[in-house]
């Protein structure tokens, strides 16, 4: 393998939910990890945003097309798929990225810091 081959590194596209603060700041952390080991597509980045688009005068109908097709481009290039699993459920457009990445047959991955859905005790007690 020639040296520009050897440095190349496998694409990945990181799955998550990004519509708070927190989740994008947790997300762009990630990213900053990940890209020693790959070169990361981060949809928050190096996507198209609906809010962005929409104050550029597109319709949510446009939007919601480029929004998609960007997406679902970056997941059909990619190498491996990194879905954010975290929260009581699964960001519903994370859940359908990783679908589309099963039936593509790439590689997924699921990253869950969270245990509440685990907990030998059920539900956070002050939601009891």
């Amino acid at each position: 393998m020639s040296t520009l081959q050897s440095s190349v590194l496998p694409y990945l596209y990181f799955a998550g939910p990004l519509f708070s603060a927190a989740e994008r700041s947790y997300n762009t952390f990630l990213k900053h990890q990940l890209s020693q080991y790959f070169e990361v597509y981060l949809p928050q980045e190096d996507g198209a945003l609906m809010p962005d688009l929409l104050k550029s005068g597109m319709s949510i109908g446009q939007a919601s097309k480029v929004v998609f097709s960007n997406d679902i481009n970056a997941i059909k290039r990619s190498d491996i798929v990194l879905v954010l699993l975290d929260g009581r459920t699964v960001d519903e457009g994370a859940a359908l990225e990783l679908g589309v990445a099963y039936a593509l047959g790439k590689r997924c991955i699921g990253l869950q810091t969270d245990f509440r859905r685990l907990a030998p005790f059920g539900n956070n007690p002050m939601i009891v």
